[in-house]
């Protein structure tokens, strides 16, 4: 049995404001536990209804799971886990690649290209400080586990792109095919806000701006869309 004082502060972690002030998130959905248990990643507690059958520290009332889900529809499990910012280590974006997002701000979006990182076995994500925040409900949801399996830095993308000495790749309208592209063992992606684009202190560290061919009349690409077609061309083989 939950105290109304444990209720009240699981509920306020949907809030940003309360997530930064106790280190918190919350990750709900049978299917999102278990990826981020299979990686392994520790929570701090784990809640689950008799319909839980992974791990379960904590039993809940489905009535305490309806009042403590962040969703409309509850799932059987509700975890708790740490917040981490882990610092970018120095000269780490020299080595391998990595896939830098510069003010996306949709949840989904910034999920979603967490899961692409994840799938092309890119060796870390960047996020600059206007990014939708890694830890709202909506972008673990999106993220499918790879929120923990692949390491995830904020940082101001300005100074951290200053001076590399691997490429810098701009997905911009106006570009070099990406299709003629070598394959890359090191460099940075950067992918713009599908708004905005490149913010212009970003823009500056560019070396290379990329483009991905238009055939047909449709304005723009998704984000997430743009960085996987990327991601593609430059993990083939030629």
């Amino acid at each position: 049995m939950l105290s109304s004082a444990e209720l009240r502060g699981l509920r306020s972690l949907r809030d940003k404001k309360h997530r930064e002030e106790l280190g918190l998130f919350v990750l709900e959905g049978e299917k999102a536990v278990r990826d981020a248990l299979a990686v392994p990643f520790a929570f701090e507690q784990i809640y689950g209804t008799e319909a839980w059958t992974g791990e379960r520290t904590q039993f809940v009332t489905p009535e305490e799971m309806a009042r403590l889900s962040h969703f409309p529809t509850p799932s059987s499990v509700f975890a708790v886990g740490r917040v981490t910012r882990p610092p970018l280590p120095a000269g780490a974006l020299e080595r391998g690649l990595s896939l830098a997002l510069d003010g996306v701000q949709d949840p989904g979006n910034v999920g979603t290209l967490l899961r692409i990182a994840d799938w092309y076995g890119l060796d870390r994500v960047l996020l600059s400080p206007d990014c939708a925040d890694l830890f709202s409900a909506k972008v673990l949801q999106a993220s499918m586990g790879s929120f923990a399996r692949i390491p995830v830095h904020t940082a101001d993308l300005g100074a951290a792109l200053a001076g590399l000495a691997a490429p810098v790749l701009g997905c911009e309208l106006e570009g070099d095919d990406i299709h003629g592209l070598p394959a890359l063992r090191d460099g940075v992606i950067v992918i713009g806000s599908e708004g905005r684009g490149l913010s212009p202190a970003v823009a500056a560290r560019v070396t290379r701006r990329v483009t991905i061919p238009r055939f047909g009349g449709a304005e723009s690409l998704n984000a997430a869309v743009a960085a996987a077609v990327i991601c593609d061309n430059l993990r083939r083989p030629r």
